[in-house]
């Protein structure tokens, strides 16, 4: 009987961190709705940033503001508060809607 002298390699900090990110995110996005209109409006609300070192400034800014409305409306069908907007808002110590209240996880002190 041969053993393998290597043994399997525990996930790193980097990838628990990681891990717990993606946990969270889709704890907030739950709502099918929600998840699916965040696959454009994600890359259209960065990559409009992006755009604004290569195209006039008023093309940056409006691919950057209907990305993040196409993230808004789903976050108000789901029920909580934006991610970037819950942040500011956690950093000011106001009261914000991080998940949902329908979805009421087990521990929400996990996030």
């Amino acid at each position: 009987m041969t053993t393998d002298p290597v043994a399997p390699a525990t996930p790193g900090p980097q990838r628990k961190f990681l891990r717990r990110r993606l946990e969270g995110w889709m704890l907030r996005h739950q709502l099918p709705f929600n998840f699916w209109i965040h696959m454009p409006g994600i890359p259209l609300a960065y990559g409009g940033l992006v755009l604004l070192f290569f195209l006039p400034w008023y093309w940056g800014v409006g691919i950057s503001a209907l990305g993040f409305l196409l993230q808004w409306i789903g976050h108000l069908a789901e029920g909580n508060d934006v991610g970037e907007w819950a942040a500011i808002k956690r950093l000011l110590g106001l009261s914000y809607v991080g998940i949902a209240p329908r979805w009421k996880p087990e521990d929400p002190n996990r996030l």
